[in-house]
């Protein structure tokens, strides 16, 4: 067995380096995102704060009182944008969902205003609060919102059932985030921490680490998670899928399923296919009432 060091971890965690045609599907996103918006017509770059990145867009359902997908995106929480990911909105859409696309500070932020990641799930929970305050104006159902993030946005995600919402203002509900869909999150931080491709921007430390490692913590009182990896990932991120079911257990993370022929990149296409395991997955979790 290698030495889990410093060039393991990158091997492990660069998923850049082991999708050689990655920049083809960012390609595919940023076309495919540019058609959604042209598409749907959505309300795009509203403010949920003052703070760097902290607008979201909104693409309302068909119909008012509708169940609501907030999307998070990956990049390792310091790359990519919102508009790179409108993608995803169509295939949500059509399962009547209003569907919100939402940005954040990206790592490692600016000399005068440093980002880290407890900064970023902070603002994700910050856009949260927002939306169960203003959803209802664009025709979404605050009782009924699932959480689907990728990579770090899978890992915000999660965190984001773990949010004491009255701690964000006593006019919102408890269960504000109920349901939650992690597409190849990372729930460790620890690892992450000794990965030098990312640290550099990251600067995660020890107290990070403790802060934001779901699966460091106990499981949420409420709501349930649901788990997916591309069987092409590797080993680490097949381990980070079994392992956030192991510490939360079944009855919270009732799926946790690593699909076959999809990588890191592919399996966020995926969500968007009709008759695909994932988008089956989705569409069961956002019409389920939470």
């Amino acid at each position: 067995m290698p030495p889990k060091d410093a060039a393991w971890h990158d091997r492990m965690y660069n998923n850049r380096a082991l999708v050689p045609k990655f920049a083809d599907h960012f390609a595919h996103w940023q076309n495919a995102s540019a058609q959604a918006r042209e598409r749907l017509k959505g309300q795009l770059d509203l403010p949920y704060g003052d703070g760097p990145g902290e607008t979201l867009d909104i693409f309302p359902a068909a119909q008012p009182n509708a169940p609501v997908v907030i999307f998070i995106h990956g990049g390792y929480w310091r790359s990519l944008d919102k508009s790179d990911h409108s993608f995803v909105a169509p295939a949500l859409h059509d399962m009547g969902a209003c569907v919100v696309v939402v940005n954040y500070a990206l790592c490692p932020g600016t000399p005068e205003q440093p980002i880290t990641i407890p900064d970023i799930a902070l603002q994700m929970a910050k856009a949260t609060a927002w939306l169960g305050r203003h959803i209802a104006e664009y025709g979404g159902d605050r009782s009924n919102i699932t959480v689907i993030g990728h990579s770090a946005g899978g890992h915000l995600a999660a965190m984001l059932l773990g949010c004491d919402w009255k701690k964000w203002g006593r006019d919102l509900p408890a269960g504000l985030v109920r349901k939650a869909l992690s597409i190849s999150g990372l729930f460790d931080l620890a690892p992450i921490r000794k990965t030098p491709f990312v640290q550099g921007d990251l600067r995660l430390t020890p107290a990070h680490v403790r802060m934001c490692s779901p699966a460091k913590w106990q499981r949420p009182r409420l709501g349930v998670l649901y788990t997916v990896a591309g069987g092409d990932e590797s080993p680490e991120f097949l381990r980070h899928n079994r392992l956030i079911h192991q510490a939360w257990g079944p009855k919270t993370v009732p799926v946790c399923e690593d699909l076959a022929g999809l990588n890191h990149f592919s399996i966020v296409t995926d969500l968007t296919r009709p008759g695909s395991r994932l988008h089956a997955l989705a569409q069961a979790l956002v019409q389920q009432r939470p």
